[in-house]
């Protein structure tokens, strides 16, 4: 069966009708594909923001998790690689839901094909104040310190970082050079099969050598996914229907 693809989904960016209309798509979609899934893989920022207390998460977004669960409870792996949007997560999504959380890129073997997952982020050269952020961002310390707020100031925090870096990301002018398409042809120059990424927010699927290089897009304004069927790669685009 095959291994399905998505990223950038921004739970939580829009309005509440807005955001209830796009929830609604990703569900059906998840709905769809669960019948005949091998595993599923997340590729970041499926919520706009996210930070995660010992006993506290953000609302909102439990039909979308109870979504989740139903793959994890047919005893579907979901693979979860944070993003930007969403890195500051505990053992919820490994304990409560099964997934398999990875806060580092990683290497899978999918669908008889080595695959390596990256959200994306951090790449681009000329993004060198994320560059230098992002190490303090991730840190094990302070994260530990940021819980000491309160989840109401915590959470509303974090929602107006988020806001601040999705503006920033989609107003940068990253020239010709994102960093995204080296550094695949790097990896598949190493042996792997295939290079799956997000982040950028533009779906784009191009051969290297003998293997191939996706980027996601998003379920903002393209609503596309990934599908990895009999060693085969596409890019497609949901509108209702799988494989449409």
């Amino acid at each position: 069966m095959p291994v399905y693809f998505i990223s950038d989904v921004h739970l939580g960016l829009g309005d509440r009708e807005a955001e209830r209309q796009k929830e609604d798509r990703l569900l059906a979609f998840l709905q769809e594909i669960l019948p005949h899934t091998e595993e599923l893989c997340i590729l970041g920022d499926l919520f706009d923001f996210w930070f995660e207390y010992a006993t506290v998460i953000p609302k909102g977004f439990h039909r979308t998790l109870t979504a989740l669960q139903a793959f994890t409870d047919r005893g579907i792996p979901v693979h979860y690689v944070a993003g930007n949007h969403d890195f500051w997560m505990g053992d919820f999504f490994q304990k409560e839901l099964g997934m398999r959380l990875y806060h580092d890129p990683c290497e899978l073997p999918l669908g008889g094909k080595r695959v390596f997952l990256h959200h994306g982020d951090g790449l681009a050269p000329r993004d060198t104040g994320y560059r230098m952020i992002k190490p303090i961002l991730r840190n094990r310390l302070a994260i530990r310190l940021y819980r000491l707020l309160h989840p109401d100031l915590g959470i509303w925090l974090a929602r107006g970082s988020s806001r601040t870096s999705r503006t920033y990301t989609a107003n940068k002018d990253y020239g010709e050079d994102e960093g995204l398409l080296k550094f695949a042809t790097e990896k598949l120059a190493e042996g792997l099969d295939i290079v799956v990424m997000g982040h950028r927010h533009q779906p784009h699927i191009v051969s290297i050598g003998p293997g191939t290089y996706v980027n996601l897009g998003d379920w903002i304004t393209y609503h596309t996914y990934a599908v990895l069927r009999d060693g085969r790669i596409t890019l497609e685009t949901w509108n209702g229907m799988t494989g449409s």
